[in-house]
This record gives structure tokens, C-alpha cells and sequence, in this order.
């Protein structure tokens, strides 16, 4: 806020309370109050409409704070106040922000950071309302998500890359190739002897029903026998 604007506030401010406007009776009282505001409140915006801000509620809500509250010690507003309350706007706004893809090149780290730091601190200042996943929403991107979805198929992640991670997956390379192949799928089941929950590897080194010490690359037996079953049911 500039010195025109913090003379606005401190006018609010006093119809409400004789104290600030007492501050105000002499142009050196009064130059000196809005020189310390301005000073405090230098980054902190008068009014942000596209982010519902404007200083003046938060000085109406300290005082209707303070009369709800009678054991409290009366105390003219102050700065602090209005401070308090937009670094708690601001981090709500930095909060539901989501980065939008930098315009600049990607093999640039520099600029796509300096990029992404230039739109945070103008969320954070007011300046713009934060960002919710607009590339997922605005017609652009969802150009971009149509053309990736042939790709990727039903998987989460593309086919080409699904085949890299199967030497590290093995128990789920088998169990998808499996069910591509048209074959029962035993771990959409739970096991009856380890306990193990679908959709989990059988555990090793256990009795029945005991908590496992490893876990197994191949399902139980009784597994794969109801998912036979399971199978069979559905012919």
C-alpha cells in the first residue's frame, strides 16, 4: 500500500475507533502514523478483488473479533493486524496454486525457474489469482490430454514404459501379461493360506494366517484355484 491508500484505511479505521482518529488530529500526528503504516504494510495490497482481499474487512473483523470477546485487553488496531491477516491470504493462495507450464523452453532450467518464481510471487502478492490445473481444463490443454490418451491406453502409464519397468516388476509383468493372454488373473483374489488381500503379493516364511517374513513372485496355490474357479463360473 502507498500513502494514499493507507490514508484511506486509517480513515475507516477511525469510525470505528476515536483512538486512530485521535492520531490523526495534527498533520505531524498524522504524517507520522501513515509514514509507520506504509512502512509495515508496503507489500500487503489495499484490494485484490480477483483473490476477494481488501484491508479494510480485516480491520472490521479485529474489532468484531475483540467484542465477541470481553476478557480480552481493548487495544487499538495496528498494523500487525492487517499483516497477520494477508500472510495468511497469501498463504492460502500459494496453497491451492498449481504451476502452469513456463512458455519458455524446458531445456532452459533458468528461465522455467525464473518463470515459475515470477507467477508464485504474483500469486502471492495478489496480483493474479492462483492457478487450478488449468491445463487440464482450458481448450489447449485438453488438446494436449487427447492427444496423449491413445498412449497410454487404460494404463496409467504409457505401454513403452510399462515394458522397461517389467524387469523391476516382475510379479506385475506376470500378472498383466497373464490377463492379456485372456488367462484368470489369481490376484484379484485373497489367498487362504497367508492372508494376503487382492491385488498383494503372497508372503513368505509364514504359517497360516501368520504375518510373513518376505514376499513370494508366484501366488499360493489356492489363489490361482479360485481365480480357476472364478473362471470356469463365468462360462
Amino acid at each position: 500500500m502507498i500513502d494514499r491508500e493507507i490514508t484511506a484505511l486509517l480513515a475507516y479505521a477511525a469510525k470505528l475507533d476515536s483512538r486512530v482518529r485521535r492520531t490523526l488530529d495534527t498533520p505531524e500526528q498524522a504524517a507520522r502514523t501513515i509514514g509507520d503504516w506504509t512502512s509495515a504494510l508496503a507489500h500487503v495490497p489495499a484490494t485484490a478483488p480477483d483473490v476477494s482481499w481488501d484491508a479494510s474487512h480485516a480491520i472490521r473483523r479485529y474489532y468484531e473479533q475483540r467484542d465477541g470477546d470481553r476478557s480480552a485487553t481493548y487495544r487499538a488496531v495496528e498494523p500487525y493486524v492487517v499483516l497477520t491477516a494477508w500472510s495468511t491470504k497469501a498463504g492460502d493462495l500459494l496453497d491451492r496454486h498449481t504451476d502452469p507450464i513456463p512458455a519458455v523452453d524446458p531445456d532452459d532450467p533458468r528461465a522455467y525457474r525464473a518463470e515459475l518464481a515470477v507467477t508464485r510471487a504474483a500469486v502471492a502478492a495478489g496480483r493474479i489469482p492462483p492457478a487450478q490445473h488449468q491445463d487440464a481444463i482450458n481448450p489447449a490443454g485438453q488438446d494436449r490430454l487427447a492427444a496423449l490418451l491413445p498412449g497410454v491406453g487404460k494404463r496409467y502409464i504409457p505401454a513403452d514404459v510399462a515394458g522397461q519397468l517389467a524387469v523391476f516388476r516382475p510379479t506385475r509383468a506376470a500378472r498383466e501379461a497373464a490377463v492379456a493372454a485372456g488367462q484368470p488373473d489369481p490376484y484379484a483374489y485373497a489367498c487362504t493360506w497367508c492372508g494376503a488381500e487382492p491385488d498383494q503379493s503372497c508372503r513368505t516364511g509364514v504359517r497360516r494366517h501368520d504375518k510373513g517374513r518376505g514376499t513370494r513372485s508366484t501366488p499360493h496355490p489356492c489363489r490361482t484355484d479360485a481365480a480357476r474357479r472364478a473362471a470356469g463360473g463365468r462360462r
